[in-house]
């Protein structure tokens, strides 16, 4: 064993790569996932924010979203390629409750916003006169108030808990960051109540909004059915269906890690699924909502047109 410099009240986090080759390409290609998630969701918020034209709600969620991914995947990506690096792998336990504590908070306020956008993409398309209404400015608000809020109370709860039941000898965390369901493993009480409110966040927060997202979808595309445009329907079937790939990336590996039982988990299994919806979906997203948008690429053409000229 390496030598991890660890206090008697320091978590040992084993980390994703493993010691070889094939763990050092493994850390490069997370590296630059990681590199391209901060780029695409930086250049998003950037433009939403720089171009007047999509000052609307549905741009302003999607900037919300983007905000809520660097957060997200800065939280655990930097401090795991810092301890591959410098091979010192050792957490406290106020760093493990702070990053325990954002990680939640984003992966709730997450799973809460994106049901928000699919709202709203419902009543746009669905009841397109009603749209001024349904989604002014205030309730856009009051959905991306409402899910970062809800998020942190949720994540607080869970944060303290961990953070004051007491620990055995042994303080390995078999992951690369501090996950809440994984600090139970190494726990020297009973934690079966405590399993049970995990179920139960797990359900509020991720499988009812999934339930809610693909009914709302499913509402949209028996609309576009009946459309009489053949283009429109292909374009509406296209953005919807990439659209339900890109939060079923997020959603699907979410909820099985955290719905299954404790003895059916497997800690490389539970790595293999995070890496989907910690790092691959924060990368992703961008592409999908952003770039095969034709008002958003539009408004990248205007601001490096606005650019361009001061540059020369």
């Amino acid at each position: 064993m390496g030598n991890y410099n660890q206090t008697s009240t320091d978590f040992i986090l084993l980390g994703l790569f493993p010691s070889s080759r094939n763990g050092l390409l493994l850390f490069i290609l997370i590296v630059f996932i990681f590199l391209m998630a901060l780029v695409g969701n930086l250049s998003i918020i950037l433009l939403i924010f720089l171009d007047i034209r999509l000052h609307k709600p549905m741009y302003f969620l999607l900037s919300q979203l983007s905000l809520m991914d660097l957060n997200y995947i800065s939280t655990t990506v930097p401090k795991m390629a810092y301890d591959f690096l410098l091979a010192n792998k050792s957490i406290s336990i106020i760093g493990c409750g702070i990053q325990s504590f954002f990680f939640l908070t984003m992966a709730c306020a997450e799973g809460l916003l994106l049901a928000s956008m699919a709202y709203d993409r419902y009543v746009a398309i669905c009841f397109p006169l009603h749209y001024p209404i349904r989604i002014s400015k205030r309730v856009c608000m009051l959905m991306i108030t409402g899910s970062w809020i809800m998020g942190s109370i949720n994540s607080c709860a869970h944060t303290t808990y961990i953070l004051s039941i007491p620990y055995c000898q042994s303080r390995s965390i078999n992951h690369f960051f501090c996950d809440v369901t994984v600090m139970l493993t190494i726990a020297c009480i009973d934690t079966t109540v405590y399993e049970y409110t995990v179920f139960l966040s797990t359900t509020l927060f991720l499988l009812l909004p999934f339930i809610g997202i693909a009914f709302s979808y499913g509402r949209v595309l028996l609309a576009v059915y009946h459309m009489n445009s053949a283009e429109g329907k292909k374009k509406a079937y296209s953005t919807c269906s990439t659209h339900l790939t890109v939060v079923s990336f997020y959603y699907a590996p979410f909820v099985y890690t955290y719905l299954r039982p404790r003895f059916l988990r497997t800690p490389t299994e539970d790595k293999v699924l995070a890496v989907f919806y910690i790092i691959l979906t924060p990368m992703l997203n961008p592409i999908i909502y952003s770039l095969r948008n034709k008002e958003v690429i539009g408004a990248l053409r205007r601001v490096t047109q606005r650019i361009s000229p001061v540059k020369m």
